[in-house]
């Protein structure tokens, strides 16, 4: 049967046999792990149909599968894996970590070198605390906020992810039971009535400047200043969710925008690899955290300030994530977006790209994307469009979000560009239907 001529069922049913056919190695790997993991996962994220793929091992950019298939890692571990797989500078300090043993109970010398890199990039930052994850930095960021504003409802917006038990996205979270309040994204009037509705018990603003898993979603600049002004005028506290955006500049997308939050969450890249997290801000709202204080409030945790995402951290933001690589990285993924858009127009498909920086997302559509109440979920196209970049050696999200490594150079930005001209092509009849 000609390619052309297949609708989306069968060309689906097509690409799911191809992808169980080239994947017995990793469909055995799953069929086991589903006698100790409920559906053979721990993460939900990494789940796809029919299977997902099982990792063997990765080397700079590149990936290699249990079946022997090579992909380039264009995921980047959901912008964690900003250094690729093994580098060697962070190999080797995470091979002198280990010799100089872990599991101290006790402070270690990176700690204190990781927080003040982070307090001299991120210009809400005048003191930070570490968590494992950003999950606990926007949990702890928010419990900051109610403490100081002693009120409880806190302003959220829609298709966020601010970790595992703050998500705002859809399906069927489990949610932490704050007061929410809904907003809608870039949406300033909406926004407006919302806060002075509720102003006298409004404690916090959680934002993403950027929403990252709610489809790369840039935040007007109009938007996130509006947000700035609203808690300055209802004395709530600011949080940028920057566990992502992070990377759009040595001190994020903050400094990149020149609007300042009172606290920032991060996480991700920024432990090197490792499991990571940290809260921080303006020093009247941290210092309530200094256990030498009368009424110090408590935040323990015994992995906060594990030896190896401190180490980890510490060498790549200072040997690695400079300033400069991170304006290059940043122009790279600028170029790389607009390319892409620029194949999709001229085949006259419905694709687009949206995003900023290094992080982007295709989306299925012309109409334009402000918003995740935009995005339509097209998920047999975006399906299609995943098993069809994997058999051409390409690894993304299901949801094609795709965030570039430092290893990825203009020569793998041309692989993957020659992979998407590929599928507009051979997917030509499905796309411009």
């Amino acid at each position: 049967m000609d390619v052309g001529t297949l609708t989306i069922d069968e060309a689906l049913e097509q690409a799911r046999q191809r992808y169980l056919e080239a994947n017995p190695a990793s469909h055995a790997a799953h069929v086991a792990a589903t006698a100790s993991m409920p559906g053979g996962n721990t993460r939900s994220t990494l789940h796809f149909s029919p299977f997902p793929l099982t990792m063997a091992g990765g080397a700079g950019c590149w990936m290699t599968d249990l079946d022997g298939h090579r992909y380039l890692d264009l995921l980047g571990e959901y912008s964690a894996g900003l250094y690729g797989h093994n580098h060697p500078v962070i190999r080797q300090v995470l091979d002198a970590a280990l010799d100089g043993g872990w599991n101290l109970g006790a402070r270690g010398g990176c700690e204190t070198a990781l927080a003040d890199l982070l307090c001299a990039r991120f210009p809400s930052v005048d003191l930070v605390r570490f968590t494992n994850s950003g999950t606990e930095a926007n949990l702890m960021a928010l419990a900051t906020a109610l403490l100081h504003t002693e009120r409880r409802s806190v302003l959220v917006f829609d298709g966020a992810y601010h970790g595992s038990v703050l998500s705002f996205g859809g399906g069927r979270p489990v949610n932490v039971p704050h007061q929410w309040l809904v907003g809608s994204y870039n949406d300033l009037a909406g926004t407006e009535r919302l806060v002075s509705e509720h102003a006298h018990n409004l404690a916090a603003i959680l934002v993403e400047p950027m929403l990252g898993s709610g489809g790369c979603v840039p935040a007007d600049p109009e938007f996130l200043q509006l947000l700035r002004r609203a808690a300055d005028d209802t004395g709530a506290v600011l949080i940028f969710d920057e566990v992502m955006t992070s990377r759009m500049s040595a001190g994020g997308l903050q400094h990149r925008l020149g609007i300042t939050p009172d606290l920032t969450t991060l996480g991700k890249y920024l432990g090197g690899g490792m499991t990571f997290g940290a809260f921080g801000g303006r020093r009247e709202l941290m210092s309530v955290y200094d256990p030498s204080s009368p009424g110090a409030v408590q935040h323990p945790g015994t992995f906060n300030n594990n030896v190896l995402s401190m180490a980890a951290g510490h060498a790549g933001l200072r040997q690695l994530f400079t300033a400069e690589a991170a304006e290059a990285l940043f122009r790279r993924g600028e170029q790389l977006r607009h390319q892409l858009n620029a194949l999709s127009s001229e085949a006259g498909a419905r694709l687009q790209w949206t995003g900023m920086g290094s992080m982007l997302t295709a989306h299925f559509q012309t109409e334009p994307i402000s918003a995740a109440r935009d995005i339509q979920p097209q998920a047999e196209l975006r399906e299609l469009f995943h098993l069809d970049l994997l058999d051409r050696g390409c690894y993304l999200a299901r949801r094609g979000m795709v965030a570039l490594s430092l290893e990825i150079g203009e020569e793998e930005c041309r692989i993957f560009r020659s992979a998407v001209e590929d599928f507009l092509e051979r997917r030509r009849d499905l796309l411009t239907a």
